[in-house]
C-alpha cells in the first residue's frame, strides 16, 4: 500500500448509511412534520420496522451506540411500555400496514425480559400485518444469550441474530472491555440453532487497541468455523469526544492507519479463502445468503443497520433515538430517554430532528448509495432517472487523486472502484456529499 494510499485512509468521512447524515438533521422537522409525512404513505406501501432499546448491563469502552449501563429492572420495564404506547400511536397515524422487516438493535435489546419482549410483538402484531415479514432480527452480546431467551426468541418470530464478537483475542478483549471466550460465543450459536434460529451474524472489529494482524486473521477463521452466515467487519471508530467511556482506551495502543489498513486487507483475504463473498465494502456473506445475492444482482441496499436486502417503502424507527426513513425525508426520535417519554406521555411522535428531502439530495443519495453498495455507479443515468442534467463536473475532478492510485476507474460518467479501493468506498462516495463541507462535524477515520 502506497504512503498516499496511508494519508486518504487517515481522512474522516461519514458511514453514509443515510443521506444527508445525521449532523445535518434540523429540528424544523419535528412531530408534526412526521405525522404529516405519515399520512401521506401509500396505503398498500410495505414498512419494515426498527425498535431501539438504549440499554445494556454494562458499556463495553469501544462502543459508539446510544446506549447507557443499567442495573434496575424499572428503567426498562417503564421504556419497554413507553415503546408500546409509540406503536399504538404511529398505528393511529399509518393504519394497519404490511411489514416486511423487524430489527431489534440496541444496546441490547435482550435486557428486556420475556414477558416484556413477547408483548411488545403481540402489540405490533395488533398494530400492523406481521403475517408477510421476511426477516425478524435481533443483535445480542453472546454474554447474555440463555435458553430461556432464546425459546422466547423463537416464539415470537425471530429467524436472524447477530452476535457481537469484535476480537476473540484475550489481551484485546482486555482492552475493549469485553470479556467473552470463544467457547461462549460457540455455545450461545448452537443455543439459537439448537430453537430454529439458523441465521447467524457475527460481527467483528479491526483497529482495536493492541490488536494485531494476525488477531484479525484468527478472528476470521474462528468465526468462519463457527459457520456464520454472515459477517460484519467494521473499524473501530474512535471519537472520544462523542462516547465518553472511549476516553478510557489508551490512544497509543490503537493501531495506526498503515496497520489498520493491513488488518482489514487481511481480513478481507481470509474471509475470501473461506468462501465468503465480500458485499460492499465491510460485510461478507456465504454465497447462498440473501445479502450475497443482493449483491450480486444490484438489489443490494443500505441503512442505519448497515448493508440489507430491506426494500420496504419506508423505515419506520421505534424508541429513544432510533431513525427512521420515508419518501418524504428522513426523522430522528428525542435522543434522550427522558425527552422521549415525555414526548409519548403526551401523545405526540417523539421525532425530535430530521431532514425533507431535496431534489439533489435524492440525486446525490442515489449516488452514493449505488457507489457504497455496488462499488460503481452510471452518474448520467442517475441523474436521468432523477430528472436532472447536473453533470457533477468538480465531483468528477476530485475523483482524480483516486484515479492516480488505481482506486477507481471514470469512464465518460461511470464510476468503477477496484479491489484495491473497496475499502475507500466511503471517501470516494463522499465527493458527492455537498453537506460534508458546510460544518465541521468530525467523522471516524476512511478506512
Amino acid at each position: 500500500m502506497s504512503l498516499e494510499s496511508n494519508v486518504l485512509a487517515e481522512h474522516s468521512v461519514p458511514r453514509y448509511t443515510s443521506y444527508p447524515t445525521a449532523p445535518h438533521f434540523k429540528p424544523e422537522v419535528g412531530a408534526e412534520v412526521y405525522a404529516a409525512w405519515l399520512g401521506e404513505l401509500p396505503p398498500a406501501g410495505a414498512l419494515s420496522l426498527y425498535l431501539h432499546v438504549p440499554f445494556c448491563v454494562e458499556l463495553c469502552l469501544y462502543c459508539g451506540c446510544h446506549t447507557k449501563a443499567v442495573q434496575r429492572r424499572e428503567p426498562v420495564d417503564a421504556y419497554a411500555d413507553n415503546v408500546m404506547r409509540e406503536i399504538s400511536l404511529l398505528a393511529g397515524l399509518l393504519g394497519r400496514r404490511k411489514v416486511s422487516h423487524l430489527h431489534w438493535g440496541g444496546g441490547t435489546p435482550s435486557i428486556l425480559d420475556s414477558a416484556k419482549l413477547t408483548e411488545i410483538v403481540r402489540r405490533l402484531d395488533d398494530a400492523f400485518d406481521l403475517s408477510g415479514r421476511r426477516e425478524h432480527a435481533i443483535e445480542l452480546d453472546p454474554r447474555y444469550v440463555t435458553r430461556p431467551l432464546v425459546r422466547t426468541l423463537a416464539s415470537i418470530g425471530v429467524n436472524r441474530a447477530s452476535l457481537g464478537v469484535q476480537d476473540f483475542a484475550p489481551h484485546v478483549q482486555q482492552a475493549i472491555g469485553r470479556i467473552q471466550p470463544y467457547e461462549m460465543v460457540a455455545n450461545a450459536i448452537e443455543t439459537l440453532r439448537g430453537f430454529g434460529i439458523d441465521e447467524i451474524n457475527v460481527d467483528l472489529m479491526y483497529g482495536l487497541p493492541r490488536q494485531t494482524t494476525q488477531d484479525v486473521r484468527q478472528n476470521v477463521a474462528l468465526a468462519a468455523s463457527l459457520s456464520a452466515d454472515r459477517i460484519a467487519l467494521f473499524g473501530y471508530a474512535h471519537v472520544p469526544w462523542f462516547r465518553p467511556q472511549q476516553r478510557l482506551i489508551e490512544a497509543a495502543a490503537l493501531p495506526g492507519p498503515g496497520a489498520r489498513l493491513e488488518q482489514t486487507e487481511a481480513a478481507r483475504e481470509a474471509l475470501v479463502s473461506f468462501g465468503y463473498e465480500a458485499v460492499g465494502f465491510d460485510h461478507f456473506a456465504l454465497p447462498y445468503d440473501d445479502l450475497a445475492v443482493a449483491a450480486r444482482t444490484g438489489r443490494l441496499r443500505r441503512n442505519f443497520q448497515g448493508y440489507t436486502t430491506d426494500d420496504a417503502d419506508a423505515l419506520i424507527g421505534l424508541g429513544a433515538s432510533a431513525i427512521g426513513r420515508l419518501p418524504q425525508g428522513i426523522v430522528q426520535n428525542a435522543p434522550d430517554v427522558g425527552g422521549y417519554a415525555r414526548a409519548i406521555a403526551a401523545g405526540r411522535p417523539a421525532t425530535a430532528r430530521g431532514v425533507a428531502l431535496s431534489p439533489d439530495d435524492r440525486l446525490r443519495g442515489r449516488v452514493i448509495e449505488r457507489l457504497m453498495c455496488d462499488l460503481e455507479a452510471d452518474v448520467a443515468a442517475i441523474a436521468a432517472e432523477c430528472g436532472s442534467d447536473e453533470r457533477f463536473t468538480a465531483e468528477f475532478l476530485a475523483l482524480r487523486p483516486f484515479a492516480s492510485e488505481g482506486l477507481v476507474a471514470v469512464q465518460g460518467a461511470r464510476i468503477s472502484l477496484s479491489e484495491k479501493g473497496r475499502p475507500f468506498v466511503r471517501l470516494i462516495a463522499s465527493v458527492f456529499d455537498s453537506y460534508l463541507q458546510q460544518g465541521r462535524q468530525r467523522h471516524s477515520v476512511a478506512v
